[in-house]
């Protein structure tokens, strides 16, 4: 039930939100679409204002006389509502009968059975013990339900009329025929109930799991795992399985893996790139291998073997920003990070680092032509000394004529006199985002969450030296310009890309 001042809170989004109960619904959580519509009825017809105790148009007596007629005829909400006309909502009288006979309403969801229960119900219904509706109100479920489970397990020509402990004959020779016929019945019903047991221990699958629903590929594993106990006959027709699809089946099982070479080399491409290629990557490895499978393959492949690139965790945030400490030179690049040529565009920041053993800085930078880090620096302290040292190395690459706009934050790094006066001597244009705004240097950002993606997340850093985790971060950059490939540079590394431009030697 929901309180008065719930209900106030869901007209006032309702009439709003333009009558929208998606929008209602979405922002509180609650209640059902017809319910809100009830609740702005009522609103509309009390002239904007919720009664304390609002039923509508329904008398106190007929709330009494729906309850009572629901308790009295197999507490069936649908039956109520068709037997007196009222109330039009199933929601509404399940409210009354909440409010009126607390803990009486019958749930509508049925109690989860085990494949032992299902047996056991069916067991108990062949033979006897009790009609088959208080079998099926034993377990929770529907004659219909009970009976679909006998005709799944016994099939349609099995009777249902054997006689209880009340009725059993007097003359001995019928006792040991009704003996017989029972055994007959209980071991027709061990296949079913070893299907269904194989359905949740050899696939996983869940209790009270359907064996109509496994494909056939899993009934044949089925069958072959049970064959041991069980006449494959009385397997394939509690599985429902055709002997010829269970043949082509096992026949397929048992042929040699067509890609077992390729499901090999896949394995050694994940594992040389530290676990950060998924399929794609993988499958462009192969093709330039000369490898001719799909992509659908090789993600089957993967997926099959466990192998699962690594994907993003929490960030760790780090700000360089001291204030205006220097005036700020204009946004020159905007948001366009494209560049035609080598050292036409460079992009520059600092990101934090950090492990047990203590925190590290990076700082980079990257050539917006092909996404080369160009140089880079890593320190325990985010100083002037570690960004002015980056850029002098990312200059000493230059060849003559070269001048670069260089694009970074409003950190404190790139406004000290040492960086302005390094940029002024060598000729490089400096450029800042925005102040706050991320997406303004948004292309650096994709370089960090990449690098912590592929390198630094997923990893247990205990017992890691500062030095040791330097080295790591050193040897990443490395393989990042020499050997991971990107998709964009047809399936390259900015080295072999630019090698392929006549950038590189």
């Amino acid at each position: 039930m929901y309180s008065l001042d719930q209900k106030r809170r869901a007209v006032e989004l309702y009439v709003r939100y333009d009558k929208s109960c998606a929008a209602v619904i979405n922002e509180l959580g609650y209640p059902s679409r017809a319910r809100l519509r009830t609740w702005h009825a009522e609103y509309v017809e009390h002239g904007g204002v919720l009664p304390a105790h609002s039923h509508g148009r329904y008398t106190e007596e007929q709330r009494r006389i729906a309850v009572s007629h629901y308790l009295t005829h197999g507490r069936c909400n649908a039956r109520t509502r068709r037997a007196l006309g009222y109330p039009g909502c199933y929601q509404v009288l399940a409210d009354w009968v909440d409010e009126l006979a607390p803990a009486r309403r019958r749930s509508s969801l049925p109690r989860p059975v085990t494949a032992d229960g299902m047996t056991d119900a069916v067991v108990s219904l062949v033979t006897r013990k009790g009609s088959a509706a208080e079998v099926a109100q034993a377990y929770g479920v529907t004659r219909d339900i009970l009976y679909g489970w006998k005709y799944r397990l016994l099939g349609k020509e099995v009777p249902c009329a054997m006689a209880d402990g009340d009725d059993l004959p007097n003359d001995p020779d019928e006792l040991r025929g009704l003996v017989r016929s029972l055994r007959r019945e209980v071991k027709q019903l061990e296949p079913g109930r070893d299907v269904l047991e194989g359905t949740i221990e050899i696939l996983g699958k869940g209790p009270g799991a359907d064996p109509n629903r496994p494909a056939n590929r899993e009934r044949a594993t089925l069958a072959e795992a049970l064959r041991s106990r069980h006449r494959l006959k009385d397997l394939l027709e509690a599985l429902r399985m055709a002997r010829s699809s269970y043949q082509y089946q096992v026949g397929a099982m048992r042929t040699p893996d067509r890609y077992a070479g390729t499901r090999a080399r896949i394995n050694d491409l994940f594992r040389a790139s530290g676990g950060v290629y998924g399929y794609r990557r993988v499958h462009a490895c192969l093709r330039s291998e000369g490898v001719a499978i799909s992509e659908k393959v090789c993600a089957r492949i993967m997926r099959e073997e466990g192998l699962v690139a690594r994907t993003s965790a929490r960030r760790l945030r780090y700000s360089s920003y001291r204030g205006e400490i220097s005036r700020a030179p204009e946004n020159l690049v905007g948001r366009d990070f494209r560049a035609a040529t080598p050292n036409e565009l460079w992009l520059t920041d600092v990101t934090e680092l950090r492990i047990p053993a203590g925190k590290i800085y990076l700082s980079p930078v990257v050539d917006c032509y092909d996404g080369m880090v160009v140089s880079w620096v890593t320190s325990t302290s985010p100083d002037a000394k570690m960004a002015n040292s980056m850029l002098r190395a990312a200059v000493g690459t230059l060849a003559a004529g070269e001048r670069p706009t260089i694009r970074s934050d409003r950190g404190g790094h790139y406004r000290w006199p040492g960086w302005v006066e390094i940029c002024e001597r060598e000729g490089l244009t400096r450029s800042m985002s925005r102040k706050g705004c991320c997406p303004d240097n948004s292309a650096m950002e994709g370089f960090f969450g990449r690098t912590r993606v592929e390198m630094f997340y997923g990893r247990d850093w205990s017992g890691v030296s500062i030095d040791a985790f330097m080295d790591v971060v050193d040897g990443y950059m490395h393989w990042y310009n020499e050997g991971r490939i990107k998709m964009s540079l047809g399936c390259r590394s900015p080295l072999d890309y630019r090698r392929a431009m006549g950038f590189a030697a």
